[in-house]
């Protein structure tokens, strides 16, 4: 899909990244924005909680390793949330990269599970897809 339609059919959803690392999410905010998604930023599970009880979201991006409260713990969190934010597409992305932390994160609630570091098209590829804004 070119550039620009892609944008088009990211307009309007909503991502929030969740990682300790503003490095992290910079590079993930640009990326996203320039796909035309709208993205908003947490430091820890904690913050990520609060935003996604506050306003929607079409997909969190999580990071595992976080102060305060882990990527998993977010997980297992959000999953016990009301339904309307239960459903909530999760990506997780990590430096973890063993087979057990692909099936904690399945058990935890995630939907998908890369390991750092992510390309850019990597990236817009699964938002894509679990935005819907995919054709």
């Amino acid at each position: 899909m070119p550039q620009n339609d892609r944008a088009a059919a990211a307009s309007g959803k909503r991502i929030l990244v969740v990682d300790d690392s503003s490095l992290v999410r910079l590079y993930c905010r640009d990326a996203l924005e320039q796909a035309g998604f709208e993205v908003e930023q947490a430091i820890n599970g904690i913050e990520a909680l609060e935003k996604v009880l506050a306003q929607p979201f079409d997909l969190v991006i999580v990071d595992v390793n976080m102060p305060r409260m882990d990527g998993f713990s977010f997980l297992r969190a959000l999953r016990r949330s009301a339904p309307d934010v239960a459903t909530l597409p999760a990506l997780v992305i990590s430096t973890e990269a063993g087979e057990l932390d692909l099936d904690d994160a399945r058990a935890a609630g995630a939907n998908f599970y890369l390991v750092k570091p992510v390309s850019q098209i990597d990236l817009l590829r699964h938002a894509a897809v679990l935005t819907g804004a995919s054709t």
